[in-house]
């Protein structure tokens, strides 16, 4: 059975580009480039990934298209342009000529306004992607889940993909309002999501595998095993947990699945979403 991992990033830590990367995090205060994950993706069985974004420049898309085009197992890579932009068309048709290249993402969850999404700017930005063949990551926080509906259903031609559940309160065991506009959201056939980043979301240093089983399930009910892509939030989800870790949640809740149901979710909705 192939397997890609949906979601994953480098870098070359610098404390400025990357300040998200708190006290908290010393753990990812480094670099992470292409060598450090092949070999776990080898020894784990994964056949590739996609690398996203992780700093909100052109700049970013360069050094990870750059890693993509000298690693195979880089299938596929999500980057950042200003959707805002007069010229976003120029920018998008630009990145054509790199096959890599499968789509863009925005640090939705870290805008003040929370309902940046509904910009009238940004959404222009987001009505011309689909004409050349882009797909779009949403990063958000529960509070957005809302919103995000409302965004996703503007664009029913648009392939969306929720990032990290979008980011339920696992430590805190805040699931009804999440679980609600989850369900909500998937009611909009072009959005999918991916099973990732869960860990950082729950408690560090004292969580257990059981404790992620109510957000996969209401995931799953949702979305359906059509809509549902294994991501490991390589090397963030560190802060948590291993990466071995971080699959093992995943394989032990998809082992009652059907042979034809983890194969979609292991690896055949990230070929078909980001036309790996």
């Amino acid at each position: 059975m192939q397997r890609i991992d949906s979601h994953q990033h480098f870098w070359n830590y610098d404390p400025v580009k990357y300040s998200w990367i708190n006290e908290d995090m010393e753990i990812i205060r480094k670099n992470f480039l292409p060598s450090d994950l092949e070999p776990i993706l080898k020894e784990y069985g994964f056949n590739g990934c996609v690398s996203v974004q992780a700093d909100q420049t052109e700049e970013e898309n360069k050094i990870l298209l750059d890693h993509a085009a000298k690693h195979d197992f880089i299938k596929g890579v999500v980057g950042w342009v200003d959707l805002k932009a007069a010229n976003v068309a120029e920018r998008l048709a630009y990145y054509q000529q790199f096959k890599k290249l499968k789509g863009f993402r925005h640090v939705l969850q870290g805008e003040p306004d929370r309902a940046y999404m509904l910009n009238a700017d940004f959404k222009r930005g987001i009505s011309k992607l689909k004409q050349f063949g882009y797909t779009y990551d949403i990063l958000i926080y529960t509070d957005q889940l809302a919103y995000a509906a409302e965004f996703a259903a503007a664009f029913p031609d648009q392939p969306f993909v929720i990032d990290h559940l979008a980011k339920p309160e696992i430590k805190d065991g805040g699931i009804t309002k999440w679980a609600i506009d989850m369900k909500a959201i998937a009611q909009n056939k072009n959005v999918s999501c991916k099973l990732s980043g869960m860990v950082t979301e729950a408690d560090w240093r004292a969580w257990k595998p059981e404790d992620f089983t109510p957000y996969i399930d209401v995931v799953f009910e949702a979305f359906g095993a059509g809509r549902v892509m294994y991501g490991s939030d390589w090397p963030v989800c560190r802060v948590a947990a291993t990466y071995q870790q971080t699959l093992e949640i995943a394989e032990a809740y998809v082992d009652k699945l059907s042979v034809t149901e983890q194969e979609k979710f292991w690896s055949g909705n990230a070929i078909e979403f980001y036309g790996l």
